[in-house]
């Protein structure tokens, strides 16, 4: 029971970001903390816009906060240095494995398996960073889908958007922006529409398969109900049981037969 406590006081000096033990800690300003280097390799990514974000609740900040060592913090994480106890790994169902779609926002070489995906965001999250997204109000609002390898296949790879329109003229799929661009004049429906649309021409084909099948069918049966009848005259002729059965030429054949008889017994 001791143990699972230290884990639990080892993970609240974990950085939510490469997953280990904070190394030079420093807090920003909507108070959550990072190691020195994690931050400023997120932040630096974020240069040319000009805004930058808190990887777990991104709240933005304009401009670039200055970072300041929280010694406090930096204290408590060399104790448990110097106890020679180090993070707790994250479960294996954490880990992100072959096949496994990878969080967007963990670094370094323990990237979490992507639990969801943020449709507006375009990003993968694994439970850590999804927090954000349940916590903020502007977050709570954006729709979020099981992350899966083949999401990627329905992203625009020139606009990096959703795509959600179908071009009927190129037949593809394509996004909003590509409607503008290179699709412009075409006809265009939303991918749900077209969706719909070949699901009914899908269910009327199957319908009309089935039937020729009921019909051929039927057909096949009566076929051999012909065969089977035509097999039972054949038996009845070969095979007569009943006088009447006989044919009316094989009564002729027996007269003249008798006559033959009769006439050699005279002479």
């Amino acid at each position: 029971m001791a143990q699972q406590g230290v884990l639990l006081d080892q993970d609240q000096f974990c950085c939510s970001v490469c997953l280990d033990l904070l190394k030079e800690p420093v807090t920003i300003p909507c108070g959550h903390s990072y190691c020195r280097s994690c931050i400023e390799d997120c932040w630096d990514q974020d240069v040319l816009k000009g805004v930058y974000s808190c990887p777990q609740c991104t709240e933005t900040f304009t401009p670039r906060p200055n970072l300041r060592k929280n010694n406090m913090l930096a204290e408590l994480v060399e104790k448990l240095r110097k106890t020679g106890l180090q993070a707790a790994p994250p479960p294996a169902l954490c880990c992100a494995g072959p096949g496994d779609v990878v969080c967007d926002v963990c670094t370094g070489t323990r990237k979490r398996k992507a639990l969801m995906f943020c449709l507006p965001c375009l990003a993968s999250y694994c439970e850590t960073h999804l927090l954000s997204h349940y916590e903020s109000p502007a977050l709570k609002k954006h729709k979020l889908v099981k992350a899966t390898a083949q999401l990627q296949e329905k992203i625009c790879s020139h606009h990096d958007k959703l795509l959600e329109v179908y071009c009927r003229t190129d037949q593809q799929c394509i996004c909003l922006l590509c409607v503008m661009d290179e699709h412009k004049g075409h006809d265009t429906v939303s991918a749900a529409a077209e969706r719909t649309d070949k699901q009914r021409q899908l269910g009327m084909s199957q319908q009309k398969v089935q039937q020729r099948f009921q019909e051929r069918e039927k057909k096949l049966k009566e076929l051999q109900q012909a065969v089977e009848s035509v097999k039972v005259s054949i038996g009845a002729l070969s095979n007569p049981t009943d006088p009447t059965d006989i044919p009316y030429w094989a009564d002729t054949d027996l007269e003249v037969a008798g006559g033959a008889t009769s006439s050699h017994n005279h002479e």
